[in-house]
């Protein structure tokens, strides 16, 4: 018979997520999508020096000092899970215009950043619920290209909006660890009696 858990083991599961941990994840996000990057660019003879359109793709409050630890996390929440869409939406536009059934080095990378990405966000969805911050829905964001070329500059540009988002993550989530190690009150240390007064 399947062990179900409890409610009570799976709260500890999601206890076990701390900045820390997330902000791992989001490294390695970073590193996959640069990864896809590079296959993208092979795989469309694009040069590293190709240049994108100014501005991002998702829509977020800006950053600010001024912005406590939940309003942080409720940010890069709703930067991912616009990130994820925007992903979803490239890649089933490449398999509408492009799509020929095979699957290469190419789109195995892709899902794997797709799944990374995921990953992260149910992490940071989980610092956030435990911040008692609400989350997010993830807004529609469309897209109108004019031609096939258009299309595939776009895609390039989601790519690029995921790792600027993966590495945005890392940075923010480290300073929030850091942040969450220093408000932990230091265990004292019992003076121990020396061994003239015990002999008293």
């Amino acid at each position: 018979m399947a062990h179900k858990p409890t409610s009570r083991s799976a709260g500890s599961d999601r206890s076990r997520t701390t900045p820390g941990r997330a902000a791992a994840v989001a490294q390695l996000l970073h590193h996959e999508c640069s990864v896809l990057l590079e296959l993208y660019r092979k795989k469309e003879s694009f040069t590293k020096d190709l240049t994108v359109a100014d501005g991002h793709l998702v829509s977020v409050p800006p950053q600010s000092s001024q912005l406590d630890d939940r309003d942080k996390l409720w940010r890069l929440h709703s930067a991912l899970l616009q990130c994820r869409s925007l992903l979803e939406r490239a890649a089933a536009r490449e398999e509408e215009e492009f799509g020929s059934g095979k699957k290469g080095e190419y789109e195995t990378q892709r899902n794997t950043v797709k799944d990374r990405l995921s990953y992260l966000i149910d992490s940071t969805g989980e610092l956030l619920r435990a911040a008692d911050g609400k989350t997010v829905s993830t807004p529609d964001l469309g897209v109108e290209v004019k031609s096939l070329f258009e299309l595939k500059l776009w895609v390039y540009r989601v790519f690029h909006e995921v790792e600027y988002w993966a590495k945005t993550a890392s940075t923010t989530l480290q300073e929030l660890s850091v942040s969450a190690t220093e408000a932990k009150p230091r265990a004292r240390i019992p003076r121990t009696r020396s061994a003239r007064s015990a002999r008293r």
